[in-house]
Protein backbone atom coordinates (compact mmCIF):
# COMPACT_ATOMS: atom_id res chain seq x y z
CA UNK A 1 0.00 0.00 0.00
CA UNK A 2 1.41 3.37 -1.02
CA UNK A 3 0.58 6.55 0.94
CA UNK A 4 0.02 9.79 -0.95
CA UNK A 5 0.92 12.95 0.93
CA UNK A 6 -2.15 15.04 1.69
CA UNK A 7 -2.60 18.39 -0.01
CA UNK A 8 -4.44 21.37 1.41
CA UNK A 9 -7.95 21.56 0.18
CA UNK A 10 -9.07 24.45 -1.99
CA UNK A 11 -11.24 25.72 0.88
CA UNK A 12 -8.31 25.77 3.32
CA UNK A 13 -6.16 27.62 0.78
CA UNK A 14 -8.93 30.15 0.26
CA UNK A 15 -9.29 30.76 4.01
CA UNK A 16 -5.53 31.16 4.46
CA UNK A 17 -5.34 33.59 1.54
CA UNK A 18 -8.25 35.62 2.85
CA UNK A 19 -6.61 35.88 6.28
CA UNK A 20 -3.38 37.18 4.73
CA UNK A 21 -5.28 39.69 2.61
CA UNK A 22 -7.24 40.92 5.63
CA UNK A 23 -4.05 41.39 7.65
CA UNK A 24 -2.46 43.35 4.80
CA UNK A 25 -5.50 45.59 4.31
CA UNK A 26 -5.94 46.42 7.99
CA UNK A 27 -2.27 47.26 8.41
CA UNK A 28 -1.96 44.77 11.26
CA UNK A 29 1.51 45.19 12.63
CA UNK A 30 2.56 47.52 9.85
CA UNK A 31 2.99 50.64 11.96
CA UNK A 32 1.08 52.59 9.33
CA UNK A 33 0.30 56.22 10.12
CA UNK A 34 -2.76 56.64 12.27
CA UNK A 35 -2.60 53.08 13.54
CA UNK A 36 -1.34 51.90 16.90
CA UNK A 37 -0.60 48.34 17.85
CA UNK A 38 -1.11 49.14 21.54
CA UNK A 39 2.61 49.28 22.35
CA UNK A 40 4.91 52.26 22.58
CA UNK A 41 4.61 55.03 20.03
CA UNK A 42 7.95 56.34 18.84
CA UNK A 43 7.98 60.08 18.11
CA UNK A 44 11.08 61.60 16.57
CA UNK A 45 12.19 64.82 14.90
CA UNK A 46 11.60 65.22 11.16
CA UNK A 47 13.63 67.83 9.30
CA UNK A 48 11.13 69.25 6.79
CA UNK A 49 11.10 72.16 4.34
CA UNK A 50 8.76 73.91 6.82
CA UNK A 51 11.19 73.39 9.72
CA UNK A 52 11.69 70.72 12.36
CA UNK A 53 8.50 68.83 13.20
CA UNK A 54 7.38 65.91 15.29
CA UNK A 55 7.27 62.66 13.32
CA UNK A 56 5.44 59.43 14.04
CA UNK A 57 5.43 56.06 12.28
CA UNK A 58 8.02 55.67 9.52
CA UNK A 59 9.24 59.24 10.09
CA UNK A 60 6.01 60.76 8.79
CA UNK A 61 5.42 64.38 9.81
CA UNK A 62 2.79 65.13 12.45
CA UNK A 63 0.49 68.17 12.37
CA UNK A 64 -1.74 70.18 14.69
CA UNK A 65 -5.07 71.81 13.85
CA UNK A 66 -5.47 75.29 15.36
CA UNK A 67 -9.26 74.82 15.39
CA UNK A 68 -8.86 72.16 18.12
CA UNK A 69 -9.32 73.70 21.55
CA UNK A 70 -9.28 72.36 25.07
CA UNK A 71 -7.48 69.19 23.96
CA UNK A 72 -10.52 68.09 21.94
CA UNK A 73 -10.14 66.84 18.37
CA UNK A 74 -12.57 68.34 15.87
CA UNK A 75 -11.41 66.13 12.98
CA UNK A 76 -12.70 62.68 13.90
CA UNK A 77 -14.95 61.52 11.06
CA UNK A 78 -15.58 61.54 7.33
CA UNK A 79 -13.37 63.28 4.82
CA UNK A 80 -11.51 65.25 7.49
CA UNK A 81 -10.35 62.08 9.28
CA UNK A 82 -9.48 60.47 5.95
CA UNK A 83 -7.37 63.45 4.87
CA UNK A 84 -5.86 64.06 8.32
CA UNK A 85 -5.52 60.66 10.08
CA UNK A 86 -5.03 60.97 13.82
CA UNK A 87 -2.06 59.57 15.69
CA UNK A 88 -4.12 57.04 17.60
CA UNK A 89 -3.03 55.48 20.86
CA UNK A 90 -2.24 56.19 24.48
CA UNK A 91 -0.18 59.33 24.99
CA UNK A 92 1.41 57.84 28.11
CA UNK A 93 3.10 55.28 25.84
CA UNK A 94 4.92 57.84 23.70
CA UNK A 95 8.65 57.23 23.46
CA UNK A 96 9.96 60.76 22.76
CA UNK A 97 13.18 60.64 20.77
CA UNK A 98 16.18 62.94 21.01
CA UNK A 99 15.22 66.61 20.59
CA UNK A 100 11.51 66.04 21.31
CA UNK A 101 10.08 67.96 24.27
CA UNK A 102 6.66 68.74 25.66
CA UNK A 103 3.91 66.88 27.45
CA UNK A 104 2.13 63.86 25.98
CA UNK A 105 -1.47 62.98 26.69
CA UNK A 106 -4.60 61.41 25.27
CA UNK A 107 -7.96 62.72 24.13
CA UNK A 108 -10.89 60.34 23.71
CA UNK A 109 -13.36 60.70 20.86
CA UNK A 110 -17.11 60.16 21.27
CA UNK A 111 -16.72 56.64 19.80
CA UNK A 112 -14.02 55.73 22.35
CA UNK A 113 -11.04 56.11 19.98
CA UNK A 114 -7.94 57.42 21.76
CA UNK A 115 -5.81 60.07 20.05
CA UNK A 116 -2.39 61.25 21.18
CA UNK A 117 -1.98 64.89 22.20
CA UNK A 118 1.17 66.98 22.44
CA UNK A 119 0.97 69.87 24.89
CA UNK A 120 -2.80 69.46 24.87
CA UNK A 121 -3.13 69.58 21.07
CA UNK A 122 -4.30 66.46 19.19
CA UNK A 123 -1.77 65.41 16.54
CA UNK A 124 -2.44 64.14 13.02
CA UNK A 125 -0.73 62.90 9.87
CA UNK A 126 -1.52 64.32 6.41
CA UNK A 127 -2.60 62.00 3.60
CA UNK A 128 -0.81 64.24 1.09
CA UNK A 129 2.59 63.35 2.56
CA UNK A 130 4.15 60.27 0.99
CA UNK A 131 7.64 60.11 2.47
CA UNK A 132 9.43 60.85 5.72
CA UNK A 133 10.20 64.56 5.92
CA UNK A 134 7.32 65.68 3.69
CA UNK A 135 5.42 68.70 5.02
CA UNK A 136 2.82 69.18 2.29
CA UNK A 137 0.08 69.95 4.80
CA UNK A 138 1.92 72.92 6.32
CA UNK A 139 -0.31 76.01 6.40
CA UNK A 140 -3.34 74.36 4.79
CA UNK A 141 -6.26 76.80 5.20
CA UNK A 142 -4.07 78.67 7.72
CA UNK A 143 -5.25 76.12 10.32
CA UNK A 144 -2.97 73.07 9.83
CA UNK A 145 0.69 73.31 10.85
CA UNK A 146 3.60 70.99 11.51
CA UNK A 147 3.68 69.91 15.15
CA UNK A 148 6.62 71.74 16.72
CA UNK A 149 9.31 69.72 18.51
CA UNK A 150 10.07 72.42 21.07
CA UNK A 151 6.81 72.18 23.00
CA UNK A 152 5.35 75.44 21.63
CA UNK A 153 1.74 75.58 20.45
CA UNK A 154 2.60 75.70 16.75
CA UNK A 155 1.09 77.75 13.95
CA UNK A 156 2.39 80.19 11.36
CA UNK A 157 5.58 82.11 12.07
CA UNK A 158 4.90 85.04 14.39
CA UNK A 159 2.98 87.78 12.62
CA UNK A 160 2.85 85.91 9.32
CA UNK A 161 0.13 84.08 7.47
CA UNK A 162 0.92 80.80 5.80
CA UNK A 163 2.01 80.77 2.18
CA UNK A 164 0.57 77.31 1.53
CA UNK A 165 -2.20 77.11 -1.07
CA UNK A 166 -5.72 76.51 0.14
CA UNK A 167 -7.12 73.29 -1.30
CA UNK A 168 -10.00 73.78 -3.74
CA UNK A 169 -12.24 71.27 -1.98
CA UNK A 170 -12.15 72.86 1.45
CA UNK A 171 -14.64 72.87 4.27
CA UNK A 172 -14.47 75.52 6.98
CA UNK A 173 -10.71 75.39 7.49
CA UNK A 174 -10.36 71.64 7.74
CA UNK A 175 -8.40 71.32 4.49
CA UNK A 176 -10.36 68.68 2.62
Amino acid sequence: MRLIPSRPTAALSLVAGAALLLAACTGAGSGSPGASTGGTLDVTVSHTAAGDALAGANGMTLYILTLDTGGTSTCTTGQCAATWPALKGDGSKVNAGSGVSGTWGTTTWADGTKQVTHNGQPVYYYSGDSAAGDSNGQGTNDTWFIAPVDGSQGGPPSGQASTAPTPKASKAGYGY
